[in-house]
Parts: C-alpha cells; structure tokens; sequence
C-alpha cells in the first residue's frame, strides 16, 4: 500500500462543448515511477447507499464525466472516488479517498425559513449548481423558472401563508463560482391576515417551463419549507350609541354628532375616520355610527 496521499478529490461543474459535465481533480503524485488512477463515479441512489455509473483509468490528475439525463440527472448528489496506482516492480494502491457529495441542479438558500406576519421581506436567492446550457443557435440561453405557493395544511384551511414577488425567475448563465452557475432572487413575505390562526407551514415549489435542454425536462427542484409564525392582531371598537374600546382596553363614550379620527397608525399610511348621527330621542342625545371610511 502506498500511504495516505491526500489526494483531496474535487468535483466541480464545467460546459464541455456545450453539454453539461463535472470534473472531479485531485492532486497528482511525482510521475516517478508511472502513476495512474483510477475514478469511480457515483451517484446517491437512497439515504446512505450509492450506486457506481462510471469508472476509468487514466494517468491524468483528473477525469470527467457527463450529466447526460440518464446516468447523471440533476437532483443527483455525486461522488468521485480516486486511488492511485504506482506500477514498479511490485504494484502500489493508495487508500481510495472520497470527494464530497456534489448536488447536482436548484438550490434555495436559505433552504428552509421561519418567518413572522410582520410586513418584512425576506430575500430567496434561486441557484443552478451545474452551467446553463445553450441548446440552439439563438440567444436563448436561460432557464425559466415557474414559481408556485402552496399551504402545507393547517388546523384552519386556506390560502398560502405567503406572498412572493414574482412569479416566475429567469436563471441566466454566468461563470460558475462557488455552489452557483446562476442565480435570481426573489422577495418573500409573510401575509398579515388579522386572523389568529397559529403557525401555519407553507412551501414554495418552482418547475423549468418548457425547457429545451433535454437535461432539465424530467425535473422537479425540491420544495422550500417555509413556517409562518402567527402575531396576535390588535383590536378597537366603536359600537351602539358609540361605545369606544382602544387597542390596549381602555372604554370611553362618544355621544357627539361630526367626523371623527378613530384610529391613525404613526409608522404607515393607514388611518380610519368614522361618521356618526343623532340617533337619539327627545329626552336622551346619543349618536350612532353611520359611516366609516378607511385609508
């Protein structure tokens, strides 16, 4: 056995004629005498089992293979591992060594989000983890992105939790650099529906529309879970001959007869007035609401 080299194996995405492949590189060994090694190729096909699709010998400190939709497909995790070889006149094996997990196809970072009903935005950054391809000879090198909202059911059924800002990104190529080929982002915001209805789990799923890269037509980016912390809503009320209850519980009475200002929020534009009349009789002046307008 030769010892431990640190071959340190390293997979990395790379356009190779226009298709889509990964390189795994490790560090090479001093030539003396002949080295060669062998890659395997891999890919996760379940939780902690992996299953080989490609092997080869070669005296290069790196190998490459393709993404070709069949073997390799994106939502793949991808593994190379690699063992030298040292030929003299007895054969030497170096321990093989494992690269890391490659995932191969859409990324949401964060990949999941706990958010609360308070009117902040939360920015979603999209990214493709392999190059985007041009398939044709025009300038349609993106793939488009269709994003969707979806309650992951809840004690009260309803609407998404969640509002996005678009629907719909656009992943453009660019130099890959780190985790990312390309990227977009997207806001995400929590709905304040003044409704006490618990922390409620959402999800954003995206699908390629109409994708002419054969890669990307059998596939499904996995889905971003995001939970809605619910906030208790304020309530006042103005009622009957008006009876007046504040936000924070004080009661007064309000007999008067005009416009008035109910209620006006210092931090936004939003504000109510409520009209009220004489509803009274000869013997006791009260008034009633009667209208209302809301900014």
């Amino acid at each position: 056995k030769l010892t431990s080299l640190a071959l340190q194996p390293v997979i990395t995405p790379e356009l190779v004629q226009g298709r889509v492949h990964l390189k795994c590189s490790y560090s090479p060994l001093s030539p003396e005498p002949p080295v060669q090694y062998r890659v395997f190729w891999s890919r996760l096909s379940s939780p902690g089992k992996r299953e080989q699709v490609h092997h080869e010998t070669t005296p290069q400190s790196f190998s490459y293979v393709e993404m070709d939709g069949a073997n390799l497909r994106l939502g793949d995790t991808v593994f190379c591992t690699v063992t030298a070889v040292r030929r003299g006149t007895a054969e030497q094996q170096s321990l093989p060594e494992d690269s890391k997990g490659f995932y191969a196809g859409i990324k949401f970072l964060p990949e999941s989000l706990e958010i609360a009903e308070d009117g902040k935005e939360h920015v979603l950054t999209v990214l493709s983890t392999v190059p985007i391809a041009c398939p044709g000879q025009d300038d349609s090198c993106k793939i488009t992105l269709q994003l969707s909202t979806e309650d992951l059911g809840s004690q009260v059924p309803g609407p998404p939790d969640i509002a996005l800002s678009a629907c719909q990104v656009d992943l453009l190529p660019e130099p890959c650099w780190g985790s990312s080929c390309a990227a977009a982002t997207v806001t995400l915001t929590a709905v304040t529906d003044f409704a006490q209805d618990g922390n409620r789990g959402s999800r954003i799923s995206a699908e390629p529309v109409a994708p002419r890269d054969l890669l990307w037509r059998a596939y499904t980016p996995r889905d971003v879970k995001v939970t809605v912390r619910d906030l208790p809503t304020g309530n006042c009320y103005s009622f009957t001959d008006p009876h007046i209850i504040t936000f924070d519980g004080w009661r007064y009475d309000n007999y008067k007869i005009g416009t008035f200002l109910l209620c006006h929020s210092e931090s936004r534009a939003f504000e109510v007035h409520v009209r009220q009349w004489d509803c009274g009789s000869h013997r006791s002046a009260t008034a009633c609401n009667c209208g209302v307008a809301a900014q």
